[in-house]
C-alpha cells in the first residue's frame, strides 16, 4: 500500500488490485480542521475516482470526525458501499449516518400514507356529521307529524319564543346592516356606471343584488352568528347541568322540546327578516342614488319594480327559510355533541357558528349556480 507523502494532509489514492478491481485508499487526517478549506476539492476527487463497486479502504486514516464522515457519505450518495474497510473506532460514525438516512427515508415513505389517512379521517368526520344531521332532521320531521295528531303536545311557548328571538330581536341589527349595505353598494357601483354613462342601471344592479343575494345572505350570516350560537349554547348548558339527562328520565323528547321549536322558529322568522333586510337595503340604495347620482326616490322605486321580477324576490325569501332550517339543525347538532364541561361548551359553540356560516355560503353558491336563469 503506498504511503501518504503529505503526512497529515487528507489524500485519496487509487490503485488497481490483482483481480482488476478498483481500490480507493484514504490517508491523513479527515477532520474539520484539515478539511474546511478543501471540501469541494475532496468531494470532487472522491466522486471522480470512486464508484459503488470499488473497494474503499479507510484503515490508514489517522483521524476522522463527523465532518469527514459526512463528506464521504455525500460522495457515496448517502449509502454505504458494498466493500468498505474501517477501523473499529470509526464504525460508529458511519452507523449513525446510516441510521439518520434510514429514519429520513422512513419518514418520507410514511408521509404520503399519513396524509391519505388524515384525509380519510376528515372525510369520515364529514360523513358522520352529515349522517347525524339527516337523522336529527328525520327525528324532527317525525315528531312534527306526531304533534299534528296531538295538538296539545305542540310546544307553543317554545315556538313563539324562538320566533321572537330569531325575528323581533334581530330587527334592529339586520335593518342597520341592510341600510348601510344598500348605501355602500349604490355608491360603489354608481361611480363606475357614471364613468361609462350608464348610471341609470344602478337601479337594476341594486335591485337584483339585494333581493336575490345580499338580503338573504346578510340575514342568514347575522342569524348564524347571533341565533345559531345562542341555540348551541342553550343546549350545551343543559348538557353541562344535566337537564338533558333529566328530560330523558322523565320520558320527554329532547328533539320535540328543543329542536322542533327552534326549527319552526327559524323557518318562520328568517324569511321575514330577509324581507325586512331587503326593504332597508333598498332604502339605503335609494338614499345613495339620490346623493351620488341625483336619482329621485320615485324614479328609483319605479325602476326597481320594472327591473326586478317577482320570482327573484320570492327566490330570496325561500332561500331565507332554507338557510334558517340549516342553521337551526347545525346549531342543535353541535349542542347535543357538547360534553359536560365548560371547555367543550365554548369549543362547540365556535364550531357551530363556523360550520353554520360555511354551510350557508356553500348552499348559496349551489343555489346561485342551479337557478342562475331564474327570473332573468
Amino acid at each position: 500500500m503506498p504511503m501518504n507523502p503529505d503526512g497529515d494532509k487528507a489524500v485519496v489514492l487509487c490503485q488497481t488490485d490483482i483481480d482488476g478491481g478498483l481500490r480507493v485508499a484514504l490517508h491523513g487526517r479527515w477532520d474539520i480542521r484539515a478539511l474546511r478549506e478543501r471540501v469541494c476539492e475532496l468531494l470532487k476527487r472522491l466522486r471522480s475516482v470512486g464508484n459503488r463497486d470499488a473497494r474503499w479502504d479507510l484503515t490508514q486514516i489517522k483521524d476522522i470526525d463527523a465532518a469527514g464522515a459526512t463528506l464521504l457519505w455525500h460522495a457515496w450518495q448517502r449509502s454505504r458501499p458494498g466493500q468498505l474497510a474501517l477501523r473499529t473506532e470509526d464504525a460508529a460514525v458511519f452507523d449513525s449516518l446510516a441510521a439518520i438516512a434510514t429514519g429520513a427515508l422512513d419518514r418520507s415513505s410514511r408521509r404520503e400514507p399519513l396524509r391519505i389517512a388524515q384525509l380519510g379521517l376528515f372525510g369520515m368526520r364529514i360523513l358522520s356529521a352529515g349522517t347525524d344531521l339527516v337523522a336529527l332532521l328525520g327525528t324532527a320531521a317525525i315528531d312534527s307529524v306526531a304533534m299534528l295528531y296531538s295538538p296539545k303536545d305542540i310546544p307553543r311557548r317554545e315556538i313563539t319564543a324562538a320566533i321572537f328571538r330569531t325575528g323581533a330581536q334581530a330587527v334592529a341589527i339586520s335593518g342597520l346592516v341592510g341600510f348601510l349595505i344598500g348605501i355602500v353598494l349604490c355608491y360603489l357601483s354608481g361611480q363606475q356606471l357614471r364613468d361609462i354613462g350608464a348610471e341609470s342601471y344602478v337601479v337594476n344592479l341594486t335591485g337584483f343584488a339585494v333581493f336575490r343575494e345580499l338580503g338573504p345572505l346578510l340575514a342568514a350570516i347575522l342569524n348564524a352568528g347571533r341565533s345559531g350560537s345562542a341555540m348551541t349554547a342553550q343546549i350545551g348548558v343543559m348538557r353541562v347541568t344535566g337537564e338533558l339527562e333529566a328530560m330523558a328520565v322523565l320520558g320527554i323528547s329532547s328533539v320535540r322540546r328543543l329542536v322542533v321549536p327552534k326549527l319552526i322558529g327559524q323557518v318562520v322568522a328568517l324569511p321575514l327578516i330577509v324581507v325586512w333586510t331587503d326593504l332597508t337595503a333598498i332604502v339605503g340604495g335609494l338614499v345613495g342614488a339620490r346623493l351620488q347620482l341625483g336619482i329621485s326616490p320615485a324614479d328609483f322605486l319605479q325602476g326597481i319594480i320594472r327591473a326586478v321580477p317577482l320570482a327573484n324576490v320570492l327566490f330570496g325569501v325561500g332561500k331565507g327559510a332554507l338557510f334558517g332550517a340549516t342553521v337551526a339543525l347545525i346549531s342543535c347538532h353541535f349542542g347535543f355533541r357538547i360534553r359536560p364541561d365548560s371547555e367543550s361548551l365554548a369549543d362547540g359553540t365556535t364550531r357551530a357558528v363556523v360550520t353554520g356560516l360555511t354551510a350557508v355560503l356553500v348552499l348559496d353558491a349551489a343555489l346561485a349556480m342551479a337557478f342562475s336563469h331564474l327570473g332573468m
